[in-house]
């Protein structure tokens, strides 16, 4: 058993990009945790799509030890996600240690997310240690970083740690730092046992896995458990540590972080943020506060592209809800699409990782609808408002009704060089300026206030296409305006396409229409008739194009003989041809990749 004075819980935090997993390998490799033959880059992240994109998307626990003075203590490590969209993730990590190494790459500096992550690990009360990364690095400028962390934190020079997690340089001090400057955890062993969840996961033959940090009492293996919030009772199987493997223990102490196996196969039973207690009886026993409620900024409906595998869908929504609780998600019917769920995100990358997960984890294939933010309807005499979640939502609106739509407090963080620039992408997307603060010399911060929708789609994008890739940004939703917004139909082959109708301003009605049949006429297949492609508001068209009939070479098996035998034949398929228009139109089957471009654009 290790003396509560001798644990140390941390997390790290940083902006993408800028070295967390690599660090978290050199704190595993010396500490000794694991061997040098083992080690391989981002070890922490599991998942192959994380690797693939060199981000994180899950929080990663590991349990280390370090010698400091003599005296052996436990580093309980979480590494945490970078952007925006998993910021979840990083909310329920510092909400489970005593304390945060905020990274910052010494070549880029301080960025938007950094400040978002820093006021969170603030709030939370936690002891920051700040450290700047990768000082191998030819650019890296260490005495710039410095005062912009300085002038940050208000903190001393001589507090600013400098490693490389690439080279291992200065990480041993950093380890020094954690035990000198973290709090050992403060619960009683005493206490009626508490655990607070703050991830789970779900294996098919051990059932679900809680990811616990002890606050109270002690967790030991055969111990019959309850959990507050669901009331469900169950025996935890096996418990352990993370070395980033499952390491079994005999039990976890007060202050440490670990897992459980708890055996449940009712995946709903086990919910992020509640509490666990040993025994029967609950009564009397307060529950640990649990984490802020997640609010989703993006809804998109996802349908099985295949009808038959709505049940399969379910299921894995189910599971992958227990290992991402920011993902919200409800039952929902389209007369074209099927059964399939209206889902909540916390922004574009977010449902991109969900799709790309279903597809591979899954072997799920999907269509997904037009994500649009979260409308409110505000209808004349009623107290409340409505939630428009997409554009099938929104009724024929009233004289007197109208929607509000989201704004979002936007700290965009850009070289001086580019300031006019990202202020004219800025002022397109309809952005109030608010001020601009100076970081340091050459860098600035520029504070907006942008609509959400206008941000959600592809602004990141053309954001590091006008800054050269050097702007970051971060933003957070702060009330709601009212909009002059309108639901934007597409017809194809004069069949009305639910997946594809959007929520736009009416002034870009036209513009919208046209960019999103182009796209249609671009990637439908041609069929034997003419497929009309539509765009229209209330029933009125404000956009049109045609995909013109395959000609099919019928002349192509004769051979021999007068003229007059293919002049035949050609008007013969010219009469079937306008047979077939006057008896109307056939089905359009719409690709996937349709979809996908309709999505991205």
């Amino acid at each position: 058993m290790v003396p509560q004075s001798q644990i140390r819980n941390f997390c790290i935090i940083a902006h993408i990009d800028h070295g967390k997993s690599t660090l978290s390998d050199r704190l595993l490799e010396i500490t000794g945790t694991v061997q040098s033959r083992h080690m391989k880059d981002q070890l922490l992240d599991s998942m192959d799509l994380e690797r693939e994109r060199g981000i994180t998307i899950k929080l990663a626990p590991a349990r280390m030890t370090w010698n400091s003075n003599a005296v052996e203590y436990t580093l309980n490590l979480i590494d945490t996600p970078g952007h925006i969209d998993f910021n979840y993730e990083v909310s329920r990590s510092l909400a489970s240690v005593e304390g945060a190494v905020l990274l910052v790459d010494a070549t880029q500096g301080v960025q938007a997310q950094t400040i978002a992550n820093l006021y969170l690990a603030l709030e939370e009360g936690l002891e920051v240690i700040p450290v700047l990364n990768k000082i191998d690095l030819p650019a890296a400028d260490i005495p710039r970083r410095q005062a912009e962390l300085v002038k940050l934190l208000g903190c001393k020079p001589e507090d600013i740690l400098a490693v490389s997690g690439k080279t291992g340089a200065g990480v041993r001090e950093l380890l020094d730092r954690v035990v000198a400057k973290v709090p050992a955890p403060m619960g009683q062993e005493a206490n009626q046992t508490r655990a607070v969840i703050f991830d789970s996961a779900y294996d098919d033959y051990k059932g679900v896995i809680a990811y616990v940090r002890v606050v109270d009492g002690i967790l030991k293996k055969r111990d019959k458990i309850k959990l507050l919030a669901t009331q469900v009772e169950g025996e935890i199987l096996e418990i352990g540590a993370l070395k980033p493997k499952f390491s079994p223990l005999l039990e976890l102490e007060t202050g440490q972080i670990g897992y459980i196996v708890t055996g449940l196969k009712t995946i709903s039973a086990c919910r992020v943020g509640d509490t666990i207690t040993v025994g029967q009886s609950s009564a009397g026993i307060i529950p640990l506060p649990g984490y802020r409620e997640v609010k989703p900024m993006v809804f998109a409906g996802v349908f099985p592209a295949k009808g038959d595998e709505y049940s399969s869908l379910r299921e894995a929504m189910e599971r992958l809800k227990l290992n991402d609780a920011a993902l919200i998600y409800e039952p929902e019917h389209s007369p074209a699409l099927g059964y399939g769920f209206r889902c909540g995100f916390l922004g574009m990358l977010h449902l991109e990782i969900l799709k790309e997960r279903l597809s591979r984890e899954y072997k799920i294939d999907l269509v997904v609808t037009l994500p649009s933010v979260a409308y409110h309807l505000v209808k004349d005499g009623a107290p409340d408002f409505e939630v428009i979640k997409s554009a099938l939502d929104l009724p024929e609106l009233a004289p007197t009704s109208y929607l509000e739509e989201p704004w979002a407090r936007t700290d965009i963080i850009v070289p001086t060089e580019y300031i006019g620039n990202v202020m004219t992408l800025a002022q397109e997307r309809r952005g109030i300026y608010q001020n601009t603060e100076y970081l340091s010399e050459g860098r600035a911060i520029l504070h907006y206030e942008l609509p959400l929708a206008a941000i959600i789609v592809d602004f990141n994008d053309k954001l590091k296409s006008v800054s050269s890739g050097f702007a970051s940004l971060s933003y957070e939703i702060f009330t709601y305006r009212r909009a002059d917004i309108v639901r934007l139909d597409i017809m194809v082959a004069e069949d009305q396409v639910d997946a594809f109708a959007s929520l736009v301003y009416r002034d870009e009605t036209v513009s919208v229409g046209r960019r999103l049949l182009e796209i249609l006429k671009e990637t439908i297949p041609k069929t034997q008739f003419v497929i009309k492609l539509q765009a229209s508001v209330g029933g009125k068209i404000v956009a049109a194009e045609r995909i013109s009939a395959l000609r099919k070479d019928v002349t192509s098996g004769l051979y021999g003989g007068d003229y007059t035998r293919k002049l035949k034949l050609l008007q013969k398929q010219k009469k079937g041809k306008k047979k077939m228009m006057a008896m109307g139109v056939g089905t359009v089957a719409i690709p996937s990749e349709t979809y996908l471009k309709i999505l991205k654009r």
